[in-house]
């Protein structure tokens, strides 16, 4: 979990001297109080702008996506949203890890379209800077294999 404390933030005028845009203190509620982030909310941001790229099958390896599958279906289970992201979220800082399943392109681009998919968004809506995200795919996904994903709709007839 992190705290985000507002600061002065310092910006060049038209001459060139650096002056404050916002100060802590009387007359600035933005800077009063702290703001927390759980890592889970870092896990989320990353887990859906992850599974918003093309090519990108799912998260998790083949284990965790069993699993995942199994406790999904479980009545009082809840969505796996995070399967597959781990973080770790400092005080201004956080790294991500993302086990993916990949399909039908090329996995370089992909990854690359990923990190820049879940930088973007965490840095976004947390104002955290993301230092790293490390990816490893687990697995690629053939188009005569089946979907291990749960299907949404009745199971039995």
């Amino acid at each position: 979990m992190t705290d985000l404390t507002t600061r002065s933030a310092t910006t060049k005028n038209e001459t060139g001297r650096a002056t404050e845009s916002r100060r802590s203190g009387t007359g600035d509620p933005g800077g009063k109080g702290r703001t927390t982030i759980a890592d889970g909310v870092v896990a989320k941001i990353a887990a859906a702008s992850a599974r918003e790229v093309p090519g990108i099958h799912g998260l998790g390896t083949g284990m965790t996506r069993a699993l995942g599958a199994v406790r999904d279906r479980v009545p009082a289970g809840r969505p796996g949203q995070t399967r597959g992201v781990s973080v770790e979220v400092g005080e201004r800082q956080t790294a991500v890890d993302l086990d993916v399943v990949e399909y039908g392109y090329p996995i370089t681009d992909v990854i690359a379209d990923m990190r820049v998919a879940v930088v973007t968004a965490v840095e976004r809506m947390t104002g955290l800077e993301v230092v790293e995200v490390n990816v490893a795919v687990g697995d690629v996904r053939l188009p005569d294999e089946p979907d291990e994903e749960p299907q949404n709709g009745p199971r039995v007839t």
